[in-house]
């Protein structure tokens, strides 16, 4: 590939699945989230490529050295051609007990973080006139769903920013994808974050039926290759995405029925 990835949340789950995929593929990989011993073993377990890897730790909570690093990645690789917006947290509450200061702090991560850096790349990518940029959202970023009232809203408001980032900067030869993932077996549900802000601290019963964390990396491989600007991760989940669209009444009797997404 020759190419160069920044992933965020490349610690653990998708993120991490995704830094063996592009390294496997001949790319640099800067690999970022906010645990950098976690960030470590990633690349370690790279093998003969880690030296591919390059770990770089910031929290998508914590913006404020963001154009300073950005300023630094380039300077010292040169280019970026692939950013992918993997971080972030969920959320595991009911809107009457979720008091509205975590309402922003999971906006904070998933909304802003994800936006700060991706405004820290843009200009980069733009005096390049080339590169791929993708955030991640979920389906219950296209529906509301019980449990995730400011986690299925951050992630509905990806949806407007990069859609408008593609459109504007369609002209300067930038790419722009959504990933949309349903059920993936990673520790996201462990570190949703309760009502009064604390770990979640289990797997949920559907996301331990979901696909493993490379075979969603696989998928986001080829949504990337075939220039997807939604890519859809999962399995049967993914029908409740069409059922919202076309049946409506249909789509909130069954989510009234069902526990975990």
């Amino acid at each position: 590939m020759g190419k160069v990835a920044w992933i965020t949340g490349a610690s653990s789950g998708i993120g991490e699945a995704l830094v063996h995929e592009f390294v496997a593929r001949g790319a640099t990989v800067i690999a970022s989230s906010n645990d950098l011993d976690e960030l470590e073993r990633v690349k370690a377990e790279c093998g003969s490529k880690s030296m591919m890897v390059h770990c770089v730790m910031f929290d998508l909570a914590d913006t404020s050295e963001i154009n300073k690093t950005v300023e630094q990645i380039v300077s010292k690789f040169g280019r970026i051609d692939f950013l992918l917006n993997i971080g972030g947290i969920s959320q595991r509450a009911r809107i009457d007990e979720t008091p509205l200061w975590l309402d922003r702090k999971i906006f904070e991560i998933n909304y802003f973080g994800t936006i700060a850096f991706t405004k820290a790349v843009l200009p980069f990518l733009v005096r390049q006139q080339s590169g791929h940029i993708l955030a991640t959202s979920s389906i219950t970023g296209r529906f509301g769903f019980p449990l995730r009232s400011a986690y299925s809203a951050s992630k509905q408001a990806l949806h407007g920013f990069f859609e408008t980032l593609y459109l504007e900067n369609k002209k300067n030869n930038i790419k722009v994808s959504v990933i949309i993932p349903g059920r993936v077996r990673t520790a996201i549900s462990f570190h949703a974050l309760d009502s009064k802000g604390k770990e979640h601290g289990k797997l949920d019963d559907g996301q331990a039926k979901g696909i493993l964390p490379k075979q969603a990396a696989e998928i986001i491989i080829r949504g990337i290759r075939r220039n997807r600007r939604e890519i859809l991760v999962g399995k049967n989940e993914l029908i409740m995405l069409y059922i919202r669209r076309i049946c409506p009444w249909l789509f909130f009797r069954i989510a009234d029925k069902i526990k975990s997404m």
